[in-house]
C-alpha cells in the first residue's frame, strides 16, 4: 500500500504537525491493524513488538514485517505481508488514525484558547439545543453549555440572541472541549464593571468584594487605591451611566455600590444601604457580631424583602448583623 506523501506535507503545513510524528502515527496504525487482522484470520504473530510497519519517506509505500520462523519455531528473519486484503485494512486503519489525531490536535487548541478564558466574560448567541432546560451558546469555534443552575431567574433566552456569559469551567469531554458558562456567577458582575470603568482595570479602583442574589439584586463595595478619587462615583459614573449599562447588561438587576471601610461597623452602615444607618457597633469582634440601628420607618427597608437586604449585607462585608428600630434603645 501507499500513502501520498503529497497529503502528508500538506497536513504538516496546515496542521503543524512535523512530518516525523505523522510517520510514526501511521506505521502504528498499520502495526495495530495488521495485529487485529492476524488475530482475526488464526494467524500466529510469536511477539507483537516484532512486528513492524515501515513507511517510505522518499515513495510512501508502507511495508508490514513479521518474523520468519524456521520449522523449530526459530526466528531466522523477517517477511514482508502481500496480502490485498490486509493492504485495504491497513489503509483504512492509517486514515483513519489521521483522522482522530487531526481531531484531537484541534480540540487541544480549541481547549488551549479557552482555558485561557477561564473566568473571564465571552459574547456569544443563543443556540437550539435538544435539551430545552439546557441552553447552548455558540462562542465560535466551540458550543458552551449553560445549565439551569447557572440561569439567572426570570431572563429568558431566545435562539439568536446574543449574551455575555461567564466561563466557569473548560474541560476535555468525550465529544471534545467542553465549556461550562453563567449568568449567575458573581465574577460576571465583576467583569461587567471592569469593562465600563476604565480606572478598574487600571487599579486605580478596586472592588473589594461582591455579594449577590442573580436576577435580584447585587451589592459592590469598592475602595479608590490613590487619594482624591471617589470609588463610589466613578463606579456610578456621570449621571449613573456605568452602573446603568451594567444594569442593562444584566436585565435590570439592581445594585447598590457602596464604600469599602477596613473598620467594620462603618462598612456594615454602608452595606445597608439604601437604608440609613442610625448607628452600629460590635456585639463581638471575634465573632464578627454587630448590632444596627435604623430609624424605626426604614427598619423593613434595612432588612429588606424577605430579608434580601439584609442577607446581601452580611454576605459582603462578613458580619453577622442583628438591625433594631432606633426605638429598642427607649426601651
Amino acid at each position: 500500500m501507499q500513502i501520498p506523501l503529497v497529503t502528508l506535507r500538506q497536513i504538516e503545513r496546515e496542521r503543524e504537525i512535523p512530518f516525523d510524528e505523522l510517520v510514526e502515527i501511521i506505521e502504528q496504525a498499520v502495526q495495530s491493524a495488521y495485529l487485529r487482522h492476524a488475530e482475526n484470520q488464526n494467524i500466529t504473530v510469536p511477539r507483537a513488538e516484532d512486528v513492524r510497519a515501515t513507511l517510505d519517506r522518499k515513495t510512501g509505500d508502507i511495508s508490514v514485517l513479521v518474523p520468519e520462523l524456521d520449522e523449530d519455531g526459530q526466528v531466522i528473519g523477517e517477511a514482508y505481508v502481500t496480502t490485498d486484503e490486509f493492504g485495504r485494512i491497513a489503509a483504512s486503519a492509517a486514515k483513519q488514525v489521521i483522522g482522530q489525531r487531526l481531531r484531537d490536535l484541534s480540540d487541544d487548541a480549541v481547549l488551549l484558547a479557552f482555558k485561557e478564558k477561564e473566568g473571564q466574560i465571552v459574547s456569544g448567541v443563543v443556540q437550539q439545543g435538544p435539551n430545552p432546560r439546557m441552553i447552548h451558546v455558540s462562542l465560535g469555534d466551540v458550543e458552551a453549555i449553560l445549565p439551569p443552575e447557572e440561569q439567572a431567574p426570570g431572563e429568558e433566552y431566545p435562539h439568536g440572541a446574543r449574551i455575555r456569559v461567564y466561563v466557569t469551567s473548560v474541560s476535555k469531554g468525550l465529544k471534545g472541549t467542553q465549556v461550562v458558562v453563567s449568568r449567575t456567577h458573581p465574577g460576571l458582575v465583576r467583569k461587567l464593571f471592569e469593562l465600563e470603568v476604565p480606572e478598574l482595570a487600571s487599579g486605580l479602583v478596586e472592588i473589594v468584594s461582591l455579594a449577590r442574589e442573580a436576577g435580584h439584586r447585587t451589592k459592590v463595595a469598592v475602595r479608590a487605591m490613590q487619594p482624591g478619587i471617589n470609588a463610589k462615583g466613578t463606579c456610578i459614573g456621570e449621571m449613573g451611566r456605568r452602573v446603568r449599562a451594567v444594569m442593562s447588561e444584566l436585565g435590570e438587576e439592581k445594585i447598590d455600590i457602596v464604600d469599602y471601610s477596613p473598620e467594620l461597623p462603618a462598612f456594615v452602615a454602608n452595606a445597608l444601604s439604601p437604608a440609613k444607618v442610625t448607628d452600629v457597633f460590635m456585639l463581638n469582634e471575634s465573632l464578627k457580631q454587630v448590632r444596627a440601628l435604623v430609624p424605626d420607618f426604614q427598619l423593613s427597608l434595612a432588612i429588606g424583602k424577605e430579608g434580601q437586604n439584609a442577607r446581601l449585607a452580611a454576605k459582603l462585608t462578613g458580619a453577622k448583623i442583628d438591625i433594631q428600630p432606633d426605638s429598642i434603645m427607649n426601651d
